[in-house]
């Protein structure tokens, strides 16, 4: 059953043009996220138009510090979701940002930049905060490793159908946007520790390689620039597979193998 909007009456406040009302707005949003019943509820529609609600709440917000601390607030809000609403709500996130994307001036585009790396590195903390370390033991399927499990399968289903879309449906997500996500992909993965096998083990590393082959899959795209920025950061030297011996893995074959001279001339681009 849908979340009808007398269930939510701060929807509309989340774009007040009044800073206080904005804060007090979002305060009640993390307090019903926070409900588990509630959360679970929501539907697609009902994400669309909370997100709707948060794109203008930061599109209000001026000045550097408190757009920072806006960007990561609206980032935490998948901290107070169950496991279950993420998905569906990070695919009304990009959905928003999508539609959007190509909207959004050039004195705005900074702060939703900004909004976009701290939800992708909000995204991939959910699964890291699951993986097991290094010293771990392998056990047998648990309900934490199930847990595990769902959330990256979740999370790289969300991956693949929007900002490293697999289709190449450049309608569905804009280059711009596109970019911008393969621009910091490997920044965001550094900063949670995921390029340190000895922290992440053998989990971490597979969980890297599965994200790695999305990003491949960018190198097939019919749009020159994707293509070109995706093969620029799978060559990061910062990722494991460029330190493997002749990049021998799933990940370091693909790129070697991928489409190989397709840029050494494509004619003119229209």
């Amino acid at each position: 059953m849908a979340a009808n909007d007398s269930n939510m009456p701060f929807i509309r406040n989340l774009a007040s043009s009044e800073r206080k009302t904005r804060i007090s707005a979002l305060e009640s949003l993390r307090t019903f996220l926070s409900a588990s019943a509630a959360a679970s509820r929501l539907t697609h529609l009902d994400n669309l138009k909370l997100w709707k609600g948060l794109y203008y709440s930061l599109w209000m917000c001026d000045r550097p510090i408190p757009q920072q601390n806006l960007c990561a607030e609206l980032a935490g809000l998948i901290d107070v979701l169950p496991d279950e609403a993420v998905g569906p709500w990070l695919a009304a996130f990009w959905e928003t940002l999508g539609r959007e994307w190509t909207g959004i001036d050039v004195l705005r585009l900074e702060k939703f930049m900004l909004l976009v790396r701290r939800v992708l590195g909000a995204s991939l903390s959910w699964v890291c905060d699951v993986l097991p370390k290094a010293t771990e033991a392998q056990a047998k399927e648990t309900k934490k490793s199930r847990r595990r499990r769902d959330r990256i399968d979740a999370l790289l289903e969300n991956l693949a159908g929007w900002p490293l879309e697999t289709q190449d449906n450049l309608s569905r997500v804009p280059v711009g946007l596109r970019l911008h996500v393969l621009d910091i992909w490997v920044d965001e993965v550094e900063k949670l520790g995921l390029l340190d096998a000895e922290k992440t083990g053998e989990a971490g590393r597979q969980f890297l390689d599965r994200l790695g082959l999305l990003v491949e899959a960018q190198t097939r795209s019919t749009c020159k620039p994707v293509r070109l920025r995706a093969k620029e950061t799978l060559a990061d030297d910062r990722l494991p597979w460029n330190a493997d011996e002749a990049g021998d893995d799933e990940v370091g074959k693909s790129v070697q193998n991928g489409s190989g001279d397709k840029d050494s001339w494509d004619g003119f681009d229209d």
